[in-house]
This record gives structure tokens, sequence and C-alpha cells, in this order.
């Protein structure tokens, strides 16, 4: 099957362009003036894209798939202003879908930080909404996890629980679970049955489409782990990408309990390109956590927080585990993609990568997923490891209202430092994490390009100086996150030979005020040369 797209302004690379791209069989097969390629198109079908902008399928390079469309499923608490509403509003979901709750109700984005109260729920909060399901709400970045006291029960914890170690249980005076559990979200998932398949079927279908519906055709994704029906998930994947029901390209990033475990996944087969399908779902690096969250305050730091000098965090991974785990992928060939948020976790990381390397060459590019508060010693470090940042610009939006707070203006200035990456030559590409972000790359972007909050603030910009151009950021959302996935010859461009994953964009992103970024949208999504979303 041919298509000939013509009549747009199609971005090559840095201030370059063309009228025309040829696709055929899911791959580009010419990219020229729209004459030229007229002329070999034959009986191709014909899209006119009005002379609007064309750039390559964006690709999140590190997000969670399914808890997209859990989020898209479950009782919407994002960005709710108090604890009261949140109540409410599960109270209200409960009524209207028994059927998706009874085995309990799960849901993510609740963020103390604006909520009336000033506080963290806790169980007695949840109880209000009910006593006779147990109920798990995640904080919006998924490292704190609110229980009702159902939940707790049903985990058979009291007041002699111990701690868990890489985790905290917050307690009340005699001891008894909070409900508040930091860092524990594969224990905490325990007091609620699995989905069925049926059910996880609807609600990747609803992720997928939703992607599309913003020109996103490629996802690095952390789905699958094996705390949580690794296998049950895999054969789900691999079912809808055979049966040509997904929209997007796939990438797994894994998890798994232990080094040991890694090395018995491996050797089964059951974590490898046998599990692949073609270039549409892949198999890709280990995914690790060394700490939490800065909102949350459990991202690891060198130093105590400003604004809680008691704390430093959490260290979720010690380091001989963390070396462990990544001399088991090195001796699987495997890349390995730590979540490090804190200066403290992004050091310790940097140590255990660089253990492992020979000839201190990153060959399996290892990345470190978020990588936000540095300074410049570990700004180089990372450069000179080849180390691979895979950021999320639109953090700043909520971030860059805590973090000086948080660490202190000096390290706040030297931190989400996606220009200085790109100038000390690191292979930075951008992510969202959604559902803690919404995965729409254009807010992403807008981010990037202005440092700005979505209501346009501060004045001039975050540490404006670490503000990439529009050519910078698209390049790290497409060839960038190719780049990471191994994959930098045949995505991230419109190029004769590459994937047919391409994106019409309702305004010439290049050339437009940035500031409107934020309110772009795609009017036609392409992956694999078939139209997987159009407005």
């Amino acid at each position: 099957m041919k298509t000939l797209l013509m009549n747009g302004k199609v971005y090559l690379e840095r201030e370059q362009f063309a009228e025309a791209v040829l696709v055929e069989d899911g791959v580009i097969q010419a990219v020229g003036s729209n004459e030229e390629l007229k002329a070999m198109a034959g009986d191709a079908e014909v899209i006119d894209c009005e002379g609007k902008t064309v750039v390559p399928g964006f690709n999140d390079s590190h997000m969670h798939l399914q808890n997209v469309g859990d989020s898209l499923y479950e009782v919407n608490i994002f960005g709710i202003g108090s604890i009261e509403e949140m109540v409410s509003r599960c109270q209200e979901y409960i009524a209207k879908y028994p059927e998706r709750c009874w085995n309990g109700l799960v849901a993510a984005g609740w963020n103390q930080d604006i909520f009336a109260e000033k506080r963290m729920p806790n169980r007695h909060d949840l109880d209000r909404i009910s006593t006779e399901i147990p109920i798990i709400l995640h904080r919006v970045c998924h490292h704190i996890a609110i229980l009702n006291t159902k939940a707790i029960e049903i985990l058979g914890m009291d007041e002699t629980t111990p701690e868990i170690p890489g985790g905290e249980i917050q307690r009340e005076e005699n001891g008894y679970p909070s409900g508040v559990f930091c860092e524990l979200g594969a224990v905490v998932s325990q007091a609620i049955q699995p989905r069925t398949d049926a059910q996880k079927r609807e609600i990747l279908a609803m992720a997928m489409d939703y992607a599309a519906h913003y020109g996103v055709t490629s996802v690095q994704a952390n789905d699958l782990r094996t705390s949580d029906c690794y296998m049950e998930n895999l054969a789900l994947f691999q079912d809808l990408y055979k049966k040509g029901e997904a929209k997007t390209r796939y990438r797994a990033q894994a998890s798994f309990g232990s080094a040991e475990e890694l090395r018995e996944y491996v050797a089964s087969g059951k974590f490898g390109p046998e599990q692949e399908v073609g270039d549409l779902f892949k198999m890709g690096p280990v995914k690790l956590f060394k700490d939490g969250s800065l909102g949350g305050r459990t991202a690891y730091m060198r130093n105590p927080y400003n604004d809680a000098p008691d704390t430093v965090g959490i260290e979720t991974i010690t380091v001989e585990d963390m070396d462990a785990f990544v001399q088991a992928a090195v001796d699987n060939n495997l890349q390995v993609a730590t979540h490090v948020i804190g200066d403290r976790a992004i050091s310790e990381t940097l140590d255990a990568y660089e253990k492992s390397m020979k000839g201190g060459k990153n060959v399996l590019r290892h990345g470190l997923v978020h990588c936000q508060i540095t300074d410049m010693d570990l700004l180089k470090r990372i450069a000179a490891l080849d180390v691979l940042p895979m950021v999320q610009p639109v953090f700043l939006d909520y971030d860059m209202t805590v973090v000086e707070d948080r660490v202190g203006k000096d390290l706040a200035s030297t931190s989400y430092a996606f220009k200085t990456m790109e100038d000390l030559g690191c292979h930075v590409s951008y992510g969202t994490d959604s559902p803690v972000e919404d995965c729409n790359p254009y807010w992403n972007l807008y981010a990037a390009v202005t440092r700005l909050t979505r209501g346009g603030q501060p004045e001039g910009g975050f540490y404006p100086s670490e503000c990439v151009d529009i050519y910078t950021a698209v390049d790290a959302y497409t060839a960038g996150s190719a780049y990471t996935e191994f994959m930098e010859d045949k995505k991230g461009r419109i190029k004769p030979g590459y994937l047919a994953d391409m994106v019409v964009l309702n305004k010439d992103i290049f050339t437009i005020d940035p500031k409107e970024i934020r309110d772009m949208y795609a009017e036609l999504t392409m992956m694999d040369g078939k139209i997987v979303y159009r407005r």
C-alpha cells in the first residue's frame, strides 16, 4: 500500500524542509518536492497536508502506558484542590461505576502541595470513601500511596508490622499504619486483586488511542514488572501487536525483584528478543529505581532538604544491590535505565554504571530517567561517561514552584539543565513519565523551550539560560528518543528507509510564538504507514 503526503512543510533536520513524502508498506520510500514524488506515486493514496508542518512521530522515552489507560479508566483525582473534593469524587465514582470497583478502588494524581488542608491524606480520610472495599490512592508521582483501613487489613499489617527495606510506613502514635506508604508500590498493590484480561485490554486500547491523538507514535514504557503479573501483561501486549490492534510502537522497560531474578528471566527467554513482535513491540532496558520524588521529599539527596532538614530522602536500592543488577544486565548485554531524581541518587547510579563499563565506554547506552537535581560537576560527569539523560521538561510546570524551597537556589539553578546537557554533548531524550504528567508532547516542548508554567509564569522563564530552541526540543523528542532505543537508523527522522511514523501539526511549530506551542495539536498521526488518528 502506497501513501503520498504532499503540500507539506516536511521537517528533515535543523532548518531543512521538503514538500512531500512517499510511503509504502510502512517505510518511507522518498522525500522531496511535490512534483518529484507525484511522478513516483502511481496509484498511491494522496493526503494533502495543505501547507501544514509534518514532523517525525513523537517518541516518549519514559512513561507507563498501562497506567495512562488506568488514569483514563479510574476516578480522576489529578489537580484537585482538597482532600474533601478527593473523597467526594471517589464516592461518586463508586456509585457510578460499581462494576469497576468490585475488587477495590485504585487511582492516582493527588498532590498535597495544592490541597486546601495543606497535609497528606490518611487512612481515616479514605475510610470516609468506603470501609467495605480496599482503596489505594497514589500521589501524582506514584512514590507515595494512601491506603484505607480495609486495604491495610488485607495486607495483614498492624502496629507490629516491621519496616520494609527501601520504603517507609508512616505510623500513628500507637504504631498502627497511618495509611501513608512511601516507596512501597509493589507491596501495597497486593491489597487489590489484579484486573481481568478483558479490563486490561480495554485499558490499553484507551491508552493507545490517547497517545495517537497527540501524535505519539512510540513509547518506551515501564509496564512489565515481575511484582505485577509480568507474564500475563507480556502476553496481552504481544496479542495486541500480533493482531494489528496497536496504535503505538512499544519498547518495554522491565523491572525485576532481584539481580538473580533478572538472570533467571533472561536465561528462560522470558525477557529477550524471543518475545518481540517485529519493530512494533521490542524488549528494552532493565528499569531500576534508585530514589523517589522531589514533591514527596523522597528523592535521594547528598544534603538534607532545605524545607525538611530531618531527611535526605529515601534510597530505594542499596549500592550493593544496584551493582549486582547492573552487572547482571551487562553480563547479558542489556541496557539499564534508572529512575534518579536527587543528586546523590544520580551520583551513586553513575558509580554503578562506571564500574561495569569496559574501557570506560557506555556501549549499552545506560540511562538516567528524570535526572533532575544536578550541579555542574555531575553534569560534566554524565557527559564524560556518555550516560543518557531521559528527561521530562514538563515536570517544570510543578517542580519550579517547589525546587528552590526543597534544595536551595544554588542547586536549583543547575538543575533541569536541559541546554547544558545538550551543550556538553549528552544524548538527551524527552518523555513525560505519563500519567505522572499528561503524555501531551506540546506541553513538554513548550516547557523545554520557554521554562514557563502553563499559566505563563514566571516572567522570562525559570532560569531561562537553560531554555532550548525548538529544533533541539523536537529532535530530543524524536531522534534523541530513537537513539535511546538503538533505533536512530530507522526512527526519529523523515528519511528514505526510515519507518513511516509521522505527525501533521495544526501550526508551524518552528515559527510560531513559543507560548503558542502549549495549545497545539495533531491533525493526523501515521504509525507504520497507517493513519491511526485523524482530527
